[in-house]
C-alpha cells in the first residue's frame, strides 16, 4: 500500500534512496530489495480520473492525524466526497512486475497469486495530497479522490472490501498500489476511501480487509486475523528529514560478484519518509522503466537504488541518459 520539487533538489547533493521502516537502523549486511515499478505497465484498465466538480474547502484536520509530514488533506476537495461510488469489482489482467515476491527493509513479502483468499484485521491509513498525480506501483495515477487503495501482499490490480471495525461502515476499493510498511499498518486508503469509512480525522483506524474475488464473492477465507488488541494511536507528523550528502564522483565500485548485483545510487536518507517522498518523485520522473527502483538500508541510511544492471559499464552509460532527465548524475553501486 500511497512526494516534490525541493526533494529533487536536494538529491543532487545526496544520491539517496528509499526505505520505509519507523526508526532507521544499522545494518551490516546488504538488505533485500523491494520492486516499485519494474516495467511496462500492464494493459489492465487504469482508475478514470475523478470527475470535475464544483469545489468546496477540505474538512480540517481535528487531530494529530496518521499520515506523513507533508502530506494530508488537498486544499480544495469536491462537495460530493459521500456521493462518489465504490469500486466495482471486475475481470483485470494482474501487472506483470507488481506480483513478484519482494523484500522491504529485511521482511520479505509475497503476493497473491489471486484475489478472493484473503481476509485481516489490522490499522489501516490513508494517503493524500503528498502522492497525489503521482504513479503508483503499476504506473497507474493516484487519485486522492478515487476509490483505490494500496496492500503489500493483494494482487495488483485486485479489489477488496475494507468494513470500519467500530463504525461497521464498508467501502469497495480498487487496491493498484503496494505498501504500506510503516507502523504495522496493513492497507493505505485513497483520501475518499477513507473519508466515507469516517477515519480522515483520526488518521489510522481498526478495519477488516476482504479480497474480493473475480466474480465478485467475497472469501471465505481467512489468511490472516489479528488475535491481540490493537491499541490505536495517531501516528506523528514528523519533521522533514535530514538529507545525508553523497558525494557524486565516488570510488570506483568493484567488480560485481555473481552478476545481478550492480545498481544506480539515486541518493541516500536518515529518514524513511524522506526516502519514501524522493521514491515517489523518481516513480514520477521515470515512470515505468525497464529497470526497478527499490528500496535498500545500508549503514543506516536508505537508499533508493535502479537496476539492476548487467555490468558495470551498463550502469554507466545508464547514469549518462539519466543525467539529463533527472538533473544529477546517479553512481554505481554494488552489493
Amino acid at each position: 500500500m500511497h512526494k516534490q520539487t525541493a526533494l529533487l533538489a536536494l538529491a543532487t547533493l545526496t544520491l539517496a534512496a528509499c526505505a520505509t521502516s519507523p526508526a532507521d537502523k544499522s545494518a551490516k549486511s546488504a538488505a533485500p530489495i523491494v520492486d516499485i515499478a519494474s516495467g511496462p505497465s500492464s494493459n489492465a484498465p487504469q482508475t478514470a480520473p475523478s470527475p470535475t466538480v464544483a469545489a468546496v474547502s477540505a474538512p480540517e484536520q481535528t487531530g494529530s492525524g496518521g499520515y506523513l509530514a507533508g502530506d494530508g488533506p488537498g486544499a480544495e476537495a469536491p462537495p460530493n466526497l459521500d456521493d462518489i461510488s465504490d469500486a466495482v469489482p471486475k475481470a483485470e489482467p494482474l501487472h506483470r512486475y507488481a506480483n513478484r515476491e519482494y523484500t522491504a527493509l529485511g521482511k520479505t513479502y509475497k503476493p497473491l497469486d489471486a484475489p478472493g483468499n484473503y481476509k485481516e484485521v489490522g490499522i489501516a491509513s490513508w494517503y493524500g495530497k503528498k502522492f497525489h498525480g503521482q504513479r503508483t506501483s503499476i504506473g497507474e495515477i493516484y487519485d486522492m479522490y478515487g476509490m483505490t487503495a494500496a496492500h503489500p501482499t493483494l494482487p495488483i490490480p485486485s479489489y477488496a472490501r475494507v468494513t470500519h471495525v467500530a463504525s461497521k461502515k464498508s467501502v469497495i476499493v480498487r487496491v493498484n498500489d503496494r505498501g504500506p510498511f510503516l507502523h504495522d499498518r496493513i492497507i493505505d486508503l485513497s483520501y475518499t476511501a477513507a473519508h466515507k469509512l469516517g477515519i480522515i480525522n483520526n488518521g489510522s483506524a481498526e478495519v477488516e480487509v476482504e479480497s474480493i474475488a473475480v466474480d465478485g464473492t467475497e472469501s471465505p477465507m481467512v489468511s490472516a486475523v489479528l488475535t491481540t488488541p490493537v491499541k490505536m494511536e495517531p501516528l506523528p507528523v514528523e519533521p522533514t528529514p535530514p538529507v545525508v550528502v553523497v558525494p557524486e564522483v565516488p570510488a570506483p565500485a568493484p567488480p560485481a560478484v555473481g552478476g545481478g548485483k550492480v545498481f544506480l545510487q539515486l541518493g541516500a536518507f536518515k529518514s524513511p519518509q524522506g526516502a519514501e517522498s524522493f521514491l515517489a518523485k523518481m516513480r514520477s520522473k521515470l515512470g515505468t522503466e525497464e529497470k526497478s527502483l527499490t528500496l535498500f538500508e545500508k549503514d543506516g541510511l536508505a537508499r533508493v537504488h535502479l537496476g539492476p544492471f548487467a555490468t558495470q559499464d551498463a550502469a554507466r552509460a545508464a547514469a549518462t541518459k539519466l543525467k539529463a532527465r533527472l538533473g544529477f548524475k546517479p553512481y554505481v553501486s554494488v552489493r
